[in-house]
């Protein structure tokens, strides 16, 4: 099999855009999550993982790409842009490819645009219906870029950036593709934040996986990007796992068999053993549910002793951002030898088997690490990035 390398990334999110940052945050324990009632029409101020940063201006004239969503897109783009360009001289355009992964795409500036013609009777001209199509991430990156080669979107809800990463793997071996730009962006919208608040999963509090006191999730924006190709760089892309569970809509499958599996198989990908895993990033929302099935999950295949957290008290859950946010920052913990905090109230929940949380660990070494993604319809992946 054709060997896939993560050759450049970038991410931005509430923790921030430069990886020191990222990384002190990450081993300190203090997240950035603010207080607002923007998104959420009972008026309450909840905790929303806010990207702070200014984000760069969109490059093109056409309306339909005027989106947040593009923008943060966009701001990621550039810290890795001459990199693009550099794939681009080497390849050419037609053999790069773009997968991005979106659950929500432009929706919040539509949001606006619908509440304007709700109050006079008519759309404002910076209404386009194309922002929110869940392929104009990738549509709107190629058309900057100049890329032409495959470009679509992924939209798979909370597993949507990591599936963009086994997909570029797919068109690289394939020999479709050189290389392939491929991540996830999410930007906040109402839709999202009041549609799991109906489903009475947010939390008015900071997020706390794990902990016999959680009470749901803390909704984040981010975007990650990684370049993949064949060219050899210190970190791998060894290992993918996928099922699906199709046990019910929204909650996972209690006995933890879909997220077994594609621990399991990714694993097998790998060509490694449990025991050769140095960090694990949980899924870990902080619901109920989530956070039962996948201690089960992890407890069966990897006891006690594999060090691992949720970093989305940090983040937040950044939806279809989340898994190319987390193997984004497996990335950095692998490159920099850490392991992040897990952070929580340090209270167990006694019905749920005891895994190896961490409390953050510098200048470890560090080979392996697996990325966990779970997502609405029992639809899972897990990552393993291997340091070459």
């Amino acid at each position: 099999m054709t060997r896939c390398f993560l050759n450049s990334m970038s991410m931005i999110s509430a923790l921030g855009a430069e990886t020191s940052d990222v990384k002190n945050r990450l081993l300190s324990g203090l997240p950035k999550l603010a207080f607002s009632q923007k998104y959420h029409s009972a008026g309450n101020a909840l905790p929303i993982a806010l990207v702070q940063e200014a984000l760069a201006p969109i490059p093109l004239d056409d309306q339909k790409w005027h989106s947040r969503n593009n923008q943060l897109a966009w701001t990621a783009a550039q810290s890795i842009l001459p990199d693009i360009q550099a794939l681009i001289s080497t390849f050419g355009k037609e053999r790069i490819g773009i997968v991005i992964g979106t659950s929500t795409s432009g929706i919040s500036d539509n949001e606006h645009d619908m509440h304007i013609n709700a109050q006079s009777g008519a759309l404002p001209d910076s209404y386009h219906y194309g922002k929110q199509e869940m392929g104009a991430p990738a549509s709107f990156l190629g058309a900057a870029l100049g890329v032409c080669g495959p470009v679509f979107g992924v939209s798979t809800a909370c597993s949507s950036g990591a599936k963009a990463l086994a997909s570029a793997r797919r068109l690289i071996r394939s020999g479709v593709c050189d290389a392939v730009i491929a991540g996830g962006v999410d930007t906040l919208c109402k839709l999202t934040v009041q549609g799991f608040s109906s489903l009475e999963a947010i939390s008015e509090e900071q997020c706390n996986p794990f902990s016999v006191n959680r009470k749901g999730i803390n909704i984040g924006e981010a975007a990650a990007l990684f370049i993949i190709s064949k060219d050899k760089s210190d970190i791998e892309l060894v290992g993918v796992g996928e099922s699906s569970d199709a046990h019910h809509i929204s909650a996972p499958d209690p006995s933890g068999q879909g997220a077994i599996r594609c621990m399991t198989a990714a694993l097998k990908d790998a060509n490694i053993t449990p025991d050769k895993i140095h960090y694990l990033n949980l899924h870990g929302t902080a619901t109920q549910l989530n956070d039962q099935m996948e201690a089960k999950a992890v407890a069966e295949v990897f006891g006690n002793n594999t060090p691992c957290s949720s970093t989305k008290p940090f983040t937040g859950h950044t939806l279809g951002a989340a898994g190319a946010l987390e193997a984004a920052i497996c990335w950095l913990a692998l490159k920099e030898g850490f392991i992040p905090k897990h952070l929580w109230d340090g209270c167990h929940d006694d019905s749920l088997p005891s895994i190896g949380l961490s409390e953050g660990e510098q200048n470890c070494t560090l080979q392996y690490a697996l990325s966990n993604s779970f997502a609405f319809g029992g639809n899972n992946i897990s990552l393993i990035l291997r340091k070459v």
